[in-house]
């Protein structure tokens, strides 16, 4: 008498098909923004907004004191608005301190969920294939670089502003810059084996610009970017300006710092890349 085979069990595909890198960092943005919304009270999170977030005229003050003036005039005063940049920059001139680490922990904060998931969901889609090449360590390391440059780039275009500024933004634009350098390249000649986009050549800025598709993809962020942060608030497309600075600034960093953290040069066979 014949057995039959028991039947096997199909095989079960990951829900969230992530880096742990990548996930690690979406979880940790969750979780700081729901400890936020639902535990913290209004103004201890006001608090913590005020130690994290990047403020640029606070940078301002710790190079040059002599400019507390020029940032409470520029605050000014009357409209419910102005008040409010008012009263921030009386807290930030008198309040003292550089608060460099404000560079990073900004990008830790968002201002709502809407927010939290537009930055999730591009950094899930590119910090991915970043994330398979790269490897955990040296993502994290791009992701920290990109915030810094993004938050650089915001003071330097707004040396006197008081407004908060808080987001992944420029960690996601980052992520995007660095994706672009091998995600377009065409895959090697003659290779029967389809070749994972994370594992494909390096290209060059040369090669970039010279490639459509790349090029395409450069152009059109840097104009919607561009765009969007100047027309989206003045056109009521949105309630607060939108820190397009910061966004360039984070995807010049990914752009240019990717070969440094490359762990296969663009003249390698990148096939065997894990």
């Amino acid at each position: 008498m014949m057995q039959s085979e028991a039947p096997r069990r199909p095989v079960r595909e990951p829900v969230f098909n992530l880096p742990g890198a990548v996930l690690g960092m979406l979880l940790a943005l969750g979780a700081i923004h729901l400890l936020r919304t639902l535990v913290l009270a209004d103004e201890t999170d006001l608090e913590l907004l005020l130690d994290l977030a990047v403020i640029p005229a606070r940078w301002t003050l710790a190079l040059d004191a002599s400019r507390a003036a020029e940032i409470l005039s520029a605050a000014g005063a009357g409209a419910e608005e102005e008040s409010l940049r008012s009263a921030l920059a009386n807290f930030v001139v008198t309040g003292g301190g550089a608060h460099p680490w404000t560079g990073l922990t900004y990008a830790f904060l968002h201002g709502s969920w809407t927010h939290l998931l537009l930055n999730g969901v591009w950094f899930a889609a590119f910090a991915t294939p970043v994330a398979r090449r790269l490897g955990a360590l040296r993502l994290l390391g791009l992701a920290a670089a990109c915030a810094v440059a993004g938050a650089l780039a915001h003071a330097l275009v707004h040396p006197l502003s008081v407004v908060p500024m808080i987001g992944a933004s420029a960690v996601v634009s980052g992520m995007m810059a660095a994706a672009t350098r091998f995600i377009f390249a065409p895959p090697p000649a003659f290779s029967w084996i389809p070749t994972a986009p994370h594992a494909r050549s390096r290209q060059s800025l040369v090669e970039l610009v010279a490639n459509p598709r790349a090029a395409l993809f450069l152009g059109v962020w840097f104009l919607t970017n561009l765009g969007f942060g100047l027309f989206a608030a003045p056109l009521g497309v949105v309630d607060a300006g939108i820190a397009w600075e910061a966004h360039i600034g984070g995807f010049v960093a990914g752009l240019l710092l990717l070969p440094a953290l490359d762990r296969v040069s663009s003249a390698q066979d990148p096939q065997g890349l894990a």
